[in-house]
């Protein structure tokens, strides 16, 4: 996953690439294999969730998602986990400047 967090103003902005094929449940049926896409995304800074989404199949191949927060985060860590149809989770945790 690439991430890239950055405060300015008092607003936080997190720019999110993560690395995953997302097979849709049409594209599996022509390939003969199981459907596999990223199914929810959360952010946490310390103990607190700062963005949290379900997703569908509908998302292209290492989507990418952009989320603002508010808070003086500078300094501190933003971790980002995603998790899959199959059941694999990635965490991946970035300083936010």
């Amino acid at each position: 996953m690439r991430i890239k967090a950055k405060e300015k103003k008092g607003i936080t902005t997190v720019k999110v690439m993560m690395k995953h094929p997302m097979t849709s449940y049409a594209e599996a049926k022509k390939k003969k294999i199981a459907a596999n896409y990223v199914t929810n995304v959360s952010a946490v800074v310390g103990s607190e969730t700062v963005y949290e989404v379900s997703t569908s199949a509908q998302l292209s191949k290492n989507p990418y998602m952009k989320f603002k927060f508010k808070g003086d985060n500078k300094g501190k860590k933003v971790a980002v986990t995603w998790s899959d149809v199959s059941g694999k989770t990635k965490t991946d945790s970035k300083k936010i400047k």
